[in-house]
C-alpha cells in the first residue's frame, strides 16, 4: 500500500498492511527544528553546514522534507498555509542560530530584536515599526505570544473586533492552495493534510493574534477564559459569525483544492489540561459544539475531507461531544493526562473516532526514557490502538527540543524502520 492508501484505510476504520505514521503532517505532529536537524545528521541526509528550515516559527518546527519522509516511512505530508503564525510567508530564507546553538534557516521576515535581559522579540508580519507580538525567553526554545490588550469597556465591546482575522480568503491565497494541492497530489503518494483557516472556535493560541499588528477585541488569555462564562453571549455572537465566514471560505478553498486534500485540521482549541478540564461536557455542548457541527456538517456534505479536532490534556469526558460535533479524528491523544488510558480510549471510542497520536509520550518517555523504554511503549501503543483500525501513529504533539535523537530513532525502529 502507498502511504496515502494506508491513511485513507485508517480514516475509514479498515485494516492496512501496517499502521500509518505521521510526523510533520500538521503543526501539532512535528518536531522542534533542532530535533529534525539532529535526525537528518544521524541519518546521513545532511552534512556539516547544512541547515534545516523553520517552517513554523511560533513553535520553531523544523521542515520534514521529502527525503526524511522517505527514509522514515512517513505517510502524511503537510500542505502548509500561505503564511505562518507571525503573519509572513516562508520565503527568502536566511541563516539564524537558536539558543541551543543549532544553525537553521528562517524566513526573510523573521525579524527579531534582542532585549537587554537576553530575550528575543518577534514582530507581526516582520514589521519592527509596530509592537512586538512574540517573545522567546533567554535560553528558550519557542515563542510566547505577547498580550497586547487594550483596556476593555464592556459597553463598547463589539464582536466585530474579535472577527477582524476572519475575512474572506483572498484570491492570492486560493491560487496558492490550488498550486500546493496539485503539486503534492501529483508528486507524492502520501495523504495530504492542511489547516483550514477559521474553524477553530476560541483557540487560545490564536486569540492573542500574534500575526496581527493591532488586534482589537478581547485578546488577553485570562480575560478570554473569563469571557466564556461572564460574556458568553458575546462569545457566542463571535462564534456564530465566525462559523458563517468559515463555511463560505471552505467553499472557496474546496473549489481550489478539491478532494486532493484528505485531512483538514479544523479545530485546535484546547479544552483540557493535564489533570482537569477547561470546560465541562455540558459547557462544551452549549458553547462550542453547535458551531463546530455547522462547519463539519458542511464539510461532510460537500467534500471527502476528514476533519481533525486537536485537544491536549485529559479530554476524555469531552470526546463524546467531539464525535457529536462531527469530528472524524482526535489529536494528539495525550495518554499521560488524567483519564486518557490507552486501553480505555480504544475500548470506549475505537471505531467511532480516529486516534491520530498517542504513539509515544513526549513529556517523559521520549525525552527522558531509554531507547528500550521508547521501543517498548511504541509497540504497546501499536498493539492497543492498532486493534481499532482507526489509528494514525504519531508522537503525542510535537517532539520537544533536547529530545535525544537516539530515542527518536528508537521510535522509528519500533515501527519497523531500519534506522
Amino acid at each position: 500500500m502507498t502511504g496515502r492508501q494506508r491513511v485513507l484505510a485508517a480514516l475509514d476504520f479498515k485494516p492496512a498492511d501496517r499502521a500509518p505514521v505521521d510526523m510533520g503532517g500538521h503543526n501539532c505532529s512535528g518536531a522542534h527544528v533542532s530535533v529534525v536537524a539532529g535526525l537528518r545528521q544521524a541519518l546521513g541526509l545532511d552534512g556539516p553546514g547544512d541547515r534545516v528550515k523553520v517552517v513554523e516559527p511560533y513553535q520553531m518546527l523544523g521542515e520534514v522534507g521529502a527525503d526524511l519522509r522517505a527514509v522514515l516511512g512517513i505517510d502524511v505530508v503537510n500542505l502548509p498555509g500561505p503564511k505562518n503564525m507571525f503573519g509572513f510567508a516562508n520565503t527568502d530564507w536566511k541563516p539564524w542560530r537558536t539558543f541551543d546553538g543549532t544553525d537553521v534557516l528562517v524566513a526573510g521576515l523573521f525579524n527579531t530584536e534582542p532585549q537587554p535581559n537576553g530575550d528575543i522579540l518577534m514582530y507581526p508580519e516582520g514589521d519592527r515599526g509596530v509592537p512586538a507580538s512574540g517573545r522567546m525567553p533567554k535560553g528558550g526554545y519557542y515563542f510566547d505570544s505577547i498580550i497586547r490588550q487594550e483596556p476593555i469597556d464592556d459597553e463598547k465591546l463589539d464582536p466585530a473586533d474579535n472577527l477582524e482575522e476572519f475575512g474572506q480568503v483572498s484570491d492570492e491565497d486560493l491560487e496558492y492552495y490550488e498550486a500546493q494541492a496539485t503539486a503534492l497530489y501529483e508528486n507524492t503518494d502520501q495523504a495530504i493534510a492542511m489547516h483550514l483557516p477559521g474553524g477553530a472556535f476560541g483557540d487560545i493560541a490564536l486569540v492573542p493574534g500574534p500575526w496581527m499588528k493591532h488586534p482589537r477585541g478581547i485578546r488577553d488569555i485570562e480575560e478570554w477564559y473569563i469571557s466564556t462564562v461572564a460574556r458568553r453571549d458575546y462569545i457566542k455572537e463571535v462564534f456564530a459569525r465566525q462559523a458563517e465566514i468559515a463555511v463560505e471560505n471552505f467553499k472557496l478553498i474546496h473549489q481550489a483544492v478539491g478532494d486532493r486534500v484528505h485531512v483538514v485540521f479544523v479545530d485546535g482549541t484546547d479544552l483540557a489540561a493535564q489533570n482537569t478540564l477547561f470546560c465541562s461536557p455540558d459547557g462544551y455542548r452549549d458553547l462550542y459544539l453547535p458551531y463546530s457541527r455547522k462547519v463539519n456538517d458542511w464539510i461532510h456534505a460537500h467534500t471527502t475531507w476528514k476533519t481533525l479536532k486537536h485537544c491536549c490534556g485529559g479530554c476524555e469526558p469531552l470526546i463524546e461531544g467531539f464525535i457529536d460535533a462531527g469530528f472524524d479524528i482526535l489529536n494528539p491523544v495525550q495518554t499521560s493526562a488524567q483519564g486518557m488510558d490507552p486501553q480505555a480510549l480504544a475500548a470506549g471510542y475505537g471505531g467511532r473516532i480516529v486516534f491520530w497520536g498517542g504513539g509515544v509520550d513526549t513529556q517523559k518517555t521520549l525525552p527522558f526514557g531509554t531507547p528500550e523504554e521508547v521501543e517498548q511503549q511504541v509497540r504497546q501503543r501499536l498493539e492497543i490502538f492498532g486493534k481499532t483500525n482507526g489509528f494514525i501513529f504519531n508522537n503525542i504533539h510535537n517532539i520537544q527540543c533536547n529530545t535525544p535523537v537516539e530515542n527518536v530513532l528508537a521510535m522509528f525502529r519500533a515501527l519497523g524502520r531500519d534506522v
